[in-house]
């Protein structure tokens, strides 16, 4: 799944610098408050041992890191306890929003989810990325448990 201009691929432990700035740059864009996000930003970061854990795919542009896509590969309960793909979240750095980016990188998690025999994908996204998830036919799941339940998930049924 790539563009002319894009390509993806898996991301190693040389990536995690220019993934960690990508994902930063986006976390900073969000609409929260500036202290809320300094202190958040260490969770989003991406380690080596993250990378024994979860599918991080890169989309690189002219040799830069552009887009980050963190997948998890143990199925999760999804909605009727369907098998779901947890995608921990989409990034594209700020400069490179609105080229297709983030749906290429979705459009190839569907695709290792279907091939791994998932009923569909379920993402955890911050609350300013509604309105992509849902322009990419995911729909939001209702929070039934504030205490448990992360309040801005998204699912698609794949099969």
């Amino acid at each position: 799944m790539n563009s002319p201009e894009t390509t993806l691929r898996l991301a190693t432990c040389a990536d995690l610098d220019g993934l960690n700035r990508v994902i930063e740059a986006a976390v900073m864009t969000w609409q929260l408050p500036e202290r809320v996000k300094r202190l958040a930003m260490p969770g989003y970061r991406y380690n080596e041992h993250d990378l024994e854990h979860y599918e991080i795919v890169v989309a690189e542009s002219g040799h830069h890191i552009v887009g980050v896509a963190a997948r998890d590969t143990e199925p999760h309960q999804g909605p009727a306890d369907e098998r779901a793909m947890l995608l921990h979240g989409i990034y594209v750095h700020p400069e490179q929003q609105h080229r297709g980016i983030g749906s290429q990188l979705l459009a190839a998690a569907e695709q290792t989810a279907c091939a791994r025999d998932f009923d569909g994908i379920m993402v955890k996204a911050q609350k300013d990325a509604e309105g992509f998830f849902r322009a990419q036919g995911l729909e939001k799941l209702e929070t039934r448990d504030l205490a448990r339940d992360y309040e801005n998930r998204y699912w698609k049924r794949l099969r």
